[in-house]
């Protein structure tokens, strides 16, 4: 019973990197008109105010679904500096989650607490949501059908999987969990 208590211990503080995908390129040739604009799509934030994704217009939005207790916790801390040093042309929008291996168990206080004491995020957080299954929210079921979103149809593999939205409102590009929000592949793109 131990061993079988070790190897869970394992695989919830080591899993994220077992299961992270590598990043997926937008094959532009495939490309075709979304059916749907993200701008069209609203989510309630971390404080239960609902807010419209039309209000980041003219910015590039990076959507990354987070976890407080995930090998990939650390890029809050990477995903502050990135909206810091870009906020006058970017946008980061945390949307905590507890689909991989319930590694987001706390409340929306809890997590905004978290999240602003030890790497003191500002940017959006939103409510706990899914990004999966029949019950994902609007926002994953837009970045994550082709024919909605125009070209992805790539879902989360794990916790810190990150979307980049151009000022415009199309997808731009998936990133797996292993790339860092400082990672050249993202930044040389909103520059």
């Amino acid at each position: 019973m131990k061993l079988l208590y070790a190897a869970l211990a394992l695989v919830l503080l080591t899993g994220c990197t077992l299961f992270a995908r590598k990043a997926k390129k937008n094959e532009s040739s495939k490309q075709v008109a979304p059916s749907s604009s993200f701008f069209d799509l609203s989510a309630t934030d971390i404080n239960g105010k609902k807010r419209k994704m039309s209000e980041f217009k003219g910015k590039y939005i990076l959507v990354v679904n987070t976890a407080s207790k995930c090998g990939y916790t650390s890029q809050y801390k990477e995903l502050e500096e990135l909206y810091k040093k870009h906020s006058s042309k970017l946008i980061v929008l945390g949307f905590p989650t507890n689909d991989f291996l319930w590694q987001e168990p706390g409340t929306n206080k809890e997590i905004q607490e978290f999240c602003s004491l030890k790497f003191g995020v500002t940017f959006p957080m939103f409510e706990k949501t899914t990004t999966k299954g029949k019950s994902k929210h609007e926002i994953y079921q837009w970045l994550t059908d082709k024919t909605l979103n125009g070209w992805n149809k790539t879902k989360p593999s794990w916790n810190f999987n990150k979307y980049l939205i151009s000022p415009d409102g199309k997808l731009l590009e998936h990133f797996g969990s292993g790339i860092k929000p400082l990672s050249a592949k993202i930044t040389d793109l909103i520059q």
